[in-house]
């Protein structure tokens, strides 16, 4: 898989960019954009934070006033399971990348800590999860409800975790 994704990742908090993480999070951002089949270069710029970042950002963008565990901003709207292409977000490239913006993700290292512990998986398997989820809201697909919508994303972030070889 070629690394024509530009997948910034920063932090807020102190440790939470090591390596490993940056690196578990540009796989699963490649992983569900190739499952996807997203065929063109896209970027995604995420930021890691704690719960107090985490929910000063949900209050100010969402006005939801608690923390979560994981946010996500697409930059444009698009339908499920129909990839952007070439052809189709050609005017929404930037033109001096060249890339499609799809929008950016911001996560709660200390939720991925506890939701691990609660579920009884590794940390690695929780952010994979997260950014899976993310990633795909930047896709289009939602669980706005509890039918088909959120069947069809679930179905999706199964397959990208089995993928992975980080199912539960």
């Amino acid at each position: 898989m070629a690394k024509r994704h530009y997948i910034p990742v920063t932090a807020d908090v102190p440790g939470a960019s090591s390596d490993s993480n940056c690196a578990l999070i540009r796989k699963t951002i490649r992983t569900v954009l190739l499952m996807e089949g997203v065929d063109l270069g896209c970027e995604v710029d995420v930021l890691l934070t704690n719960d107090e970042g985490i929910h000063q950002i949900n209050l100010d963008m969402r006005d939801v006033d608690r923390p979560t565990d994981v946010l996500s901003f697409p930059e444009f709207e698009f339908t499920p399971g129909e990839p952007p292409t070439a052809e189709t977000a050609a005017d929404l490239c930037d033109p001096a990348t060249g890339l499609l913006p799809l929008g950016d993700m911001v996560l709660s290292m200390e939720r991925v800590k506890a939701q691990a512990t609660e579920y009884g998986h590794s940390k690695r398997r929780e952010l994979a999860y997260l950014v899976t989820h993310s990633a795909l809201h930047l896709l289009g697909y939602d669980h706005l409800d509890e039918g088909p919508m959120k069947a069809q994303m679930r179905a999706r972030e199964e397959a990208v975790m089995a993928a992975m070889e980080l199912e539960r």
